[in-house]
This record gives C-alpha cells, structure tokens and sequence, in this order.
C-alpha cells in the first residue's frame, strides 16, 4: 500500500487519501487527468489545477446518503478514463468514502461482481479499504437495483424510494417525532411497483414449492381485507435473528423488504434459510402481523402521533385490530420492527390463498370505498 494504489486490473483507477494530492510527480507519473474528492472540507483550488475536479461533500458517517451520487461520479470516472487518462478517487484517508465511490463504479461495470467481492478486489491493492456500514448497505441496496446509470432511473427506482422513506422515519424517530403525512409511502399505492417485485418472488416461490402461495388479512368480526401477501412484513422471530432490543437513535434502518436478484448475493440467500426457518415457528411464538402503511391508516396516521391503534377501516365495523409505533414494536417472539405497524393475530383472520399477483386488487376489496385524504385524488 502506498499514497496511491492502482485498482487491480487494466482500469487506470487509483484511491488514495488527501495528502496523495501534494504528490505532483506520482499523479503525473500515473498519467492523472481525473480527481474525484469525496470529502466536506475546503480544499485549495491550486491542487486541482491540471485535472477534471469533481467535489462531492459528504461526510464518513452511516446515515449519510452517498448512494444519491453513484450515478455521477460513475459518469465522470468512465469520462475520464475513455479520454485515456487516469482517475484518482480520495477521502481524507483513502479507506471508506473513496472506497465506495469506486465500488459502486466497479459494480456497475462488472455485473458479476457483487459488493464484497468488489471490496476484496480493491482490498488487494489497498487492504485498509474499509466502507462504513451505511455505506455498504448503500453499495448493496445500489446492487440489487441493477445499479441505475442515470439520477433520474436512480430516484424512480421502488427500493430506493423506501430507502429514503426509511430515513425520514429514522430521522423523525430520532427526535421523538412522527413522519409527517407527505412522507409516509402508503405502499398500496404503487400497485404496479408491488406487482413486479411479488412477480419476482412469486416465480421464486413456485420454483421452490411447485405453487405460488399468498395470504389474506380479513378483519375477524366484518371481514373486510385489511392487507395481502405484498404488504405483509416478513418477520423473523428474535431466535432466528430478529432485533431483540431496539435500535438506537441515529442508526440507519434496513428497509424490510428484500428484492429477489440474479446475481445470488450471500446475503439474499443467508435471508431466506433464515426467513425460512423461522416461518415454521412465527404462527406459534408472534402475536402479531408486520405490514407496511396501507393507505386506509392515513386518516389515524395523519394525526402525527408517534404510536396509536388502529381500527377496522370498515364504519360499520370500526373494531380494533391493531397498533403502530413509529419508533418500533416489540413482538411477541422478543423481536423489534422499526417502523412498528402490526395487526393482532387474535383480531385477524389468516386466509391462505393461491396468488395470481393481482396486488391492485387490495383497493378493489372494500378499500376502494374509502376516500383519500384532502389532496389526494380520486378515492381508493
């Protein structure tokens, strides 16, 4: 390890930290056309004089959203070196920010790589190299959206909306505060996003079973569908690995729901025997259903209290089935959810149905009856 480590391979790609900079000779020696600076600081415009500067602030800390920039700095390091010339990537110390920014390049180059796999490579030549643990999450979260090339493709992208909505509940948790309405993602909502991604899943469940398997959540006194299979939370019991205790402020939460990818990660497949394992116990140790905000909670949820219960949307009904908290839920099995929005088993009954993947179908059964809230068109 040195000032400047080359990425191994052909790519005339280098990491390095701040004080590489002060190194004329050796970035003139590597033929450096190309600086990305990934750090929050004021640095001397004399040292960028001879290359293609892209400043990117951002501070080495977990809850800081370095994802948002993959896509431009994978553009002007593929611009750099299409001219011929070399890239030099630094932090302040060459180890994590800088580190990201060339793994996220290297995976969106390199389709069969996967985030560690990438981080070993890199590790070759730099071993300290060493991503923060929100950033890794980042890396991984960027590699199962088939790494989007553009800022625009990024922000449409289903799994990085929920990203983002998880970090605005994280961010009002941590001040003892609930999300305000316009940030909460009822996610029956985006129908067509959930019929794609339980589209994914459902394959992968009649590969493995032979039938594509779903539930229905019906409130036990009217029987109205209060949610289905794409809504539900999986939930694993705290002896299969579920949190214990509850996070602590200022900690980033994993968005619950994984998407199934091609590119088999170790960390989707380590999920699934875990899922899978605790789903032959979660009837008899959890007393509860984990689901996503739906969008007949909107009424309860706009109050911007910070936990409450919830009722049957039905009017006639109008029976308690549930309760949320916004800093999180403690199941019966010991486990936490964080965000915590779950329906009693004992309020609920548990239909097993065949999925045909018809998510939308949730507002055509007696949800559609129930009208948005003010500025929200059309009814559900």
């Amino acid at each position: 390890m040195s000032l400047l480590d080359k990425v191994p391979g052909e790519l005339k790609l280098y990491i390095g930290g701040l004080f590489t900079l002060r190194r004329k000779a050796a970035l003139q020696e590597a033929n450096i056309t190309h600086v990305v600076s990934v750090l929050r600081m004021s640095l001397d415009e004399d040292f960028f004089a001879p290359y293609k500067h892209l400043m990117i602030e951002v501070d080495d800390v977990e809850d800081e959203n370095l994802l948002e920039h993959f896509p431009a700095t994978n553009r002007f390091i593929q611009d750099g070196l299409d001219g011929g010339g070399g890239v030099f990537v630094h932090c302040a110390m060459g180890k994590s920010r800088s580190a990201t920014i060339i793994l996220a390049y290297l995976l969106s180059t390199h389709p069969h790589m996967d985030p560690d796999s990438a981080l070993a490579l890199l590790r070759e030549s730099r071993p300290l190299c060493e991503p923060n643990f929100g950033f890794m999450q980042q890396l991984r979260l960027y590699y199962d959206m088939r790494c989007p090339a553009t800022a625009d493709a990024l922000a449409a992208s289903p799994p990085y909306q929920r990203w983002l909505y998880q970090r605005e509940v994280e961010s009002a948790r941590s001040v003892g505060q609930a999300p305000t309405l316009e940030k909460i993602r009822f996610e029956d909502e985006h129908p067509e996003e959930k019929e794609e991604e339980r589209a994914v899943q459902g394959v992968r469940e009649e590969i493995e079973t032979g039938e594509r398997q779903g539930i229905e959540l019906k409130c036990k006194k009217c029987r109205r569908t209060l949610a289905r299979t794409p809504f539900v939370v999986p939930h694993v019991p705290a002896r299969f690995g579920s949190q214990a205790s509850p996070p602590p402020s200022g900690l980033t939460i994993t968005p619950h729901r994984r998407r199934s990818n091609s590119h088999g990660s170790s960390g989707a497949a380590g999920s699934s025997s875990a899922d899978a394992a605790a789903g032959e116990m979660s009837n008899d140790e959890c007393a509860h259903h984990f689901i996503d905000p739906l969008s007949w909670m909107r009424e309860e949820l706009s109050q911007g209290k910070l936990e409450g219960k919830l009722e049957c949307p039905n009017a006639r009904c109008k029976t308690l089935v549930g309760k949320y908290a916004w800093h999180g839920l403690r199941c019966s099995c010991g486990g936490w959810e964080v965000p915590g929005i779950s329906l009693a088993k004992g309020r609920v009954d548990e239909i097993k149905v065949r999925s045909g993947g018809a998510v939308g179908a949730l507002a055509a059964d007696g949800l559609a009856r129930i009208r948005r809230g003010p500025g929200v068109a059309g009814n559900l």
